[in-house]
């Protein structure tokens, strides 16, 4: 029989460090997809890229839940992983996909980093999760970090209405996906509700055999290596990363973490492809750097706890009451 654990704000928690390391582990590989999906994006189809990425990724994911014997998640776990499943491995990549093929990358950085403030604000109204004064800083420093590297690597006349409308629509499909695996990660690892919401996704992405069929057989070898990386490091790996860590915290802190994404595509591509960028856009990855280390800093045990050995009187019912006012 166990005791119940004290409240949360009478005890903050430890700092985790394994729970850091995983998510700076899926920011570093969600990143690295971005310079991946630019190679694949040229010869596969958004849907065809889609379901590639989520086959490899199944894949992996089974192939390491089968070494490890997890088995199936808990009937309470379902719900979760057919909403994020849905909305997050389906939904999300495709039409982001799509929308990075009609507007430019500077442009569907923006739209898209919507997404953790969605985050935020579901995680508050559907979790009961709070929004602390740092972690609203933080976003707010970290958007504005995302729009000056958007505004700075945006191209001229690259963009239309269909590409923003589907910008927006895969960032209010990454945060319902993060809000819906959230509660299933109560009844599960990490490594069964990310394969399984994999999985419904790459079934929900079936209708796109067709078009992965035909492109792969046009497709060069380099494309569909990016592609089988972005199902491999990208997807599996990190979503499974990302899922451990969410469980340790609050969706909206995770989410406001990703915000360093654009501070290291910046990096990456000037990097791997050679693309210097301006002082304008390293300004902006700067300030998203920034703006997750605000958001991410707890408040000293201090300022939660001001009076710590002061014990905290239990509410006594009525006849109890009567009983000490009794002479």
């Amino acid at each position: 029989m166990t005791t119940p654990s004290s409240p949360a704000t009478a005890h903050p928690e430890p700092r985790d460090g394994r729970a850091t390391a995983a998510a700076c582990t899926t920011v570093v590989l969600w990143a690295s997809a971005f310079v991946s999906i630019r190679s694949a994006g040229e010869a596969y189809s958004p849907g065809a890229l889609t379901l590639g990425r989520l086959l490899a990724g199944s894949l992996a994911l089974g192939t390491l839940l089968l070494v490890r014997r997890e088995g199936l998640p808990s009937r309470a776990a379902w719900p979760g992983i057919l909403w994020s499943g849905l909305l997050w491995f389906g939904l999300y990549m495709v039409v982001l996909n799509w929308g990075e093929q009609q507007v430019d990358a500077g442009t569907a950085a923006m739209v898209v980093n919507i997404g953790p403030l969605l985050i935020a604000l579901l995680g508050a109204r559907l979790l009961g999760e709070g929004l602390p004064r740092r972690l609203l800083l933080g976003m707010a420093v970290s958007f504005a970090g995302a729009a000056v590297v958007g505004l700075s690597m945006s191209g001229h006349g690259g963009s239309s209405v269909l590409g923003v409308l589907l910008c927006l629509l895969a960032a209010v499909a990454y945060a319902g996906g993060v809000v819906g695996q959230k509660p299933a990660l109560r009844h599960g690892s990490a490594l069964q509700i990310t394969t399984f919401g994999c999985l419904v996704g790459t079934v929900a992405c079936l209708p796109f055999a067709g078009a992965l069929i035909s492109d792969a057989a046009d497709a060069p070898l380099s494309a569909t290596l990016n592609m089988v990386y972005l199902g491999i490091f990208p997807t599996a790996l990190a979503f499974t990363t990302w899922a451990y860590a969410l469980a340790r915290t609050t969706a909206g802190r995770m989410g406001a973490t990703t915000y360093a994404v654009p501070a290291l595509v910046v990096l990456m591509s000037w990097l791997l492809l050679d693309e210097v960028p301006a002082l304008l856009t390293v300004g902006g990855g700067l300030l998203c750097l920034a703006g997750v280390a605000v958001s991410r800093k707890r408040p000293h045990p201090g300022s939660t706890r001001r009076n710590p050995v002061e014990p905290v009187e239990a509410p006594r019912h009525d006849a109890e009451r009567e009983a000490a006012d009794r002479p």
